[in-house]
């Protein structure tokens, strides 16, 4: 059963999120929970307190596209609150703790701060635009050329890939197959290391053609 939030897991939470926490309900889900069905109607979102949520679509033959991976002090869901189906399936990718806030909740919130309302926009904004970078990556490069982008996006910092090559399949939209093979291709050339199993140090910078 849901249970209130304490302060002590609002602390947690940007301060921005904290009151709009505060009018929601936490709960710990394991891993592998689908909490929003694409095409589903519905009005929750959910702030995250612990653990990882990916955004996904999925055709009829079972093959997925990522949108995005969300962490501690994010939230999913308020692309619904217009009243509209879903846009993307939600699941959790590993055990998580969330806070589902109605739609109710959050207009009372946002008539008791305005000011969240930009807060929001901004987010809708910031994820239409990388929606819209996603998709002139799937049009305009290919496999390779979304690769090399996400291997040089998440390792930028000097933190390693960690992605199963389903999970990288996922990413840029192909099949498990095809990243197998670039991935073998670009460790036999000395660019990329496995550390442990689904997880790669990228040695040197990849080049801009394979």
């Amino acid at each position: 059963m849901p249970d209130a939030s304490s302060d002590t897991e609002l602390l947690l939470l940007p301060p921005s999120l904290r009151l709009l926490a505060a009018r929601g309900m936490a709960r710990s889900y394991r891993r592998g929970v689908v909490l929003i069905e694409e095409g589903s109607i519905g009005d929750n979102l959910y702030l995250i307190l612990s653990g990882s949520l990916r955004a996904y679509s999925s055709d009829a033959r079972g093959r997925e596209i990522t949108y995005g991976v969300y962490g501690p002090g994010e939230y999913v869901g308020e692309m619904s609150l217009d009243g509209g189906p879903r846009s993307a399936s939600v699941i959790t990718e590993e055990a998580s703790r969330l806070v589902m806030v109605t739609r109710a909740s959050l207009l009372t919130h946002i008539s008791d701060h305005p000011e969240f309302a930009f807060e929001l926009l901004t987010k809708v904004i910031r994820r239409a635009r990388a929606a819209t970078l996603s998709t002139k990556q799937l049009a305009l490069n290919d496999v390779y050329g979304r690769l090399k982008n996400l291997v040089d996006e998440t390792t930028g910092d000097g933190r390693h890939l960690a992605l199963t090559h389903q999970g990288m399949a996922q990413r840029l939209g192909c099949s498990r197959e095809m990243v197998s093979k670039l991935v073998k291709d670009l460790e036999l050339g000395g660019y990329l290391r496995r550390v442990t199993a689904g997880e790669y140090q990228r040695l040197k910078a990849l080049p801009a053609r394979w």
